[in-house]
């Protein structure tokens, strides 16, 4: 896949957003420098977070933006997304790439090199690996080093992005580790002004990788 996708890649949480507000940071943020948008909804009904995912994916098309559905891979090939995104607890990769077919991104979260290297094999297109800070998203996530950050970059020959309590102000500590881009969430979709704020990341960015 094209890595430059994954520079600055967006992890949505909707918060206490009504539904107008939510898809507006989406499309603020899409406008303004994200690179790479990923729908995550763990608590809809399928039927709400299929409804969902075509309202954003308007907004991801618009952009020309590529939209990664977190998990299901029933929503991501009905709305014709670029993609999905699994972790540890969803279906093996395999299975998942083999329901995706070969056309469509596959993204898995990895925490080691055995892991990251394994999911390689079975058809990952890119890794995200973290947490490397604290997050609230995950508050129970265990933490992973850069050694170890740096240890899966240069045993895998897809790109990695990094995740976990990243920050504006954080963003130099990712400099000489190899990974691809950064995965943001409440630094984003709870930032006062999105637009702003996603100008301030991307420009950080590019001083970084």
């Amino acid at each position: 896949m094209n890595a430059e996708a994954l520079q600055l890649y967006l992890v949505t949480n909707r918060y206490a957003d009504s539904p107008e507000v939510f898809l507006a940071k989406i499309a603020a943020a899409c406008e303004n420098g994200v690179t790479m948008v990923q729908l995550r909804e763990k608590s809809l009904t399928t039927r709400d977070y299929y409804a969902l995912a075509k309202q954003v994916k308007l907004i991801t098309d618009r952009y020309r933006i590529p939209l990664i559905i977190d998990d299901r891979v029933d929503v991501c090939l009905a709305v014709d997304a670029a993609g999905v995104h699994i972790g540890d607890d969803e279906l093996p990769v395999a299975v998942t790439r083999q329901l995706l077919g070969s056309d469509k991104i596959l993204g898995v979260s990895t925490k080691t090199v055995a892991t990251a290297t394994a999911a390689v094999a079975a058809g990952a297109d890119y890794l995200g690996v973290g947490a490397i800070f604290p997050t609230q998203t995950k508050a129970a996530a265990p933490l992973t080093s850069l050694a170890t950050l740096k240890a899966i970059t240069a045993a895998v020959s897809v790109p990695v992005v990094a995740i976990g309590g990243i920050k504006a102000d954080n963003l130099d500590t990712f400099k000489a580790t190899g990974i691809a881009g950064v995965a943001i969430v409440s630094e984003i979709m709870q930032a006062p002004d999105t637009a702003q704020k996603v100008q301030t990341l991307s420009a950080k960015l590019k001083e970084v990788l």
